[in-house]
């Protein structure tokens, strides 16, 4: 499927960041099964994310896994919690999603490009 193309400039206004999941705990109050997420951006701080990821992923497995996440995006309120940045994932078959890892440790904060 093909969109409409951005430019560079686009591209580099989106904070695309590695983030290690600090805490993770269910979240009873989302419409859709989820978790809350409290992730470590290095120096751009710790942040909240409700993620909708509950079909591949426990809580347990979830803390101290590396992840990448959008954190320039305005915080958003989802039922009673704050979710201030966007972790990326890929859709599968079923439409649940699987989360983008590294495959190497990076520094917490680390800008994806």
């Amino acid at each position: 499927m093909m969109s409409d193309f951005i430019s560079w400039a686009d591209f580099e206004k989106i904070q695309i960041c590695t983030g290690t999941i600090i805490k993770a705990e269910d979240f009873p109050a989302a419409k859709k099964p989820a978790y809350k997420l409290t992730i470590d951006f290095g120096s751009s701080g710790i942040k909240q994310s409700s993620a909708q990821i509950t079909h591949h992923y426990t809580i347990q497995e979830l803390e101290g896994k590396q992840i990448v996440a959008v954190i320039n995006f305005p915080p958003k309120q989802i039922a009673n919690f704050i979710s201030e940045c966007l972790v990326l994932g890929v859709y599968d078959e079923n439409n649940e999603v699987i989360l983008l890892t590294t495959d190497k440790p990076t520094k917490n904060g680390g800008k994806i490009g």
